[in-house]
């Protein structure tokens, strides 16, 4: 949504355009964002049900600005910072500790060689995890978040959906087909071989996609935390990443499948974790609904022969082009542990 669509859109590109003076005249700066809010019942595996309203059930909560200058010869400038919040307290970030701009917070240039941007950067495995599963970016209801992002024991991925201190490079779009290439650095005095870097494929023709990314860490916020990052894992040394992805829209469904291997070096011995999500969406009436299960089992001298098992069903409604309806559950197995069962319906309005 432009700027001038509201007063205090407006007021801010004021002080900002009296700030950069007039490097701004020729800028085209945005503010958009997307609000949701669930109330239903959550119950993680092992633990006990609550009643709640809370922000993100289907989409976690932000707002955002962006920004490009046109530099003439097909070159371009450009920039984004988005902050998450969570509507239902109005305190900012995902959770407490949270930095301000943690989604996003980069400068960058396009020109027709591909895009190069600097800072804080959302990582190529977190986009392709939500593209590639029907339940997108739910951290309430999605399995394949879960496994990923929301991992239990021994298992998931370290190292936060968006790096610090990163350069991204990514190339143009040929017959389909595009890579790119993230690399985080640690940023700290006598730390130099901390880092994370990732590299990525995605190929899209006509209702076919697919996305391949290897992703490996060696810290997770600062250098040098890594070996408390999994409570299960003290000692934990580095984590390798690959993940498949591919969707075939057939119009009466969607299918999508992934495959992740991660594979974990820790003092007390190496392990992997293996997991697989399948899902579909079907269109009935002018909604959509919504399925997914993932599985996922450690193995190796540290892994502790651990599985998890997540199943969701979802049912989303729009009200208009901006504003839709929800309701899902989602049963959660893991090992040796009660099942979780969460529940509940929401509302998202995009901005």
């Amino acid at each position: 949504m432009k700027l001038q669509r509201n007063h205090w859109s407006a007021l801010l590109a004021v002080c900002l355009a009296a700030g950069a003076q007039s490097g701004w005249a020729q800028s085209n700066v945005t503010f958009y964002g997307l609000a949701d809010v669930f109330v239903g019942s959550v119950k993680n595996p092992g633990g006990h049900a609550a009643v709640v309203e809370q922000g993100g059930g289907m989409s976690t909560s932000f707002w955002g600005l962006s920004g490009t200058e046109n530099l003439g010869g097909g070159n371009s400038a450009f920039f984004v910072l988005e902050s998450y919040f969570q509507p239902q307290n109005g305190s900012y970030g995902r959770f407490a500790g949270d930095s301000f701009f943690s989604r996003n917070a980069f400068v960058g240039l396009s020109t027709k060689y591909g895009q190069l941007r600097a800072g804080r950067i959302t990582t190529p495995l977190y986009l392709a995890t939500i593209q590639f599963n029907p339940l997108f970016n739910s951290y309430t209801f999605s399995p394949m978040i879960f496994h990923t992002f929301k991992g239990l024991g021994t298992e998931g991925v370290v190292g936060d959906s968006a790096w610090n201190n990163a350069v991204a490079y990514t190339s143009p779009i040929f017959a389909g087909f595009n890579a790119g290439l993230l690399y985080a650095l640690g940023n700290t005095a006598g730390q130099n071989g901390a880092k994370k870097w990732s590299v990525n494929a995605n190929f899209t023709r006509g209702p076919f996609a697919a996305a391949a990314i290897y992703q490996y860490v060696n810290f997770s916020v600062t250098a040098g935390d890594l070996g408390n990052a999994l409570a299960t894992v003290p000692g934990l040394r580095s984590q390798s990443t690959m993940q498949l992805d591919a969707s075939y829209d057939l119009r009466v469904v969607k299918v999508f499948v992934q495959y992740m291997d991660i594979r974990n070096r820790s003092s007390g011995g190496d392990f992997h974790g293996d997991t697989a999500q399948i899902g579909a969406t079907v269109p009935i009436d002018v909604g959509v609904l919504m399925a997914s299960y993932a599985y996922t089992r450690s193995s190796g001298s540290g892994g502790n022969g651990e599985h998890r098992n997540t199943g969701a069903l979802g049912y989303d409604y729009p009200l208009s082009k901006r504003t839709d309806l929800y309701t899902a559950i989602k049963l959660d197995h893991f090992s040796r542990q009660s099942t979780g069962v969460t529940y509940g319906a929401g509302m998202r309005t995009r901005f």
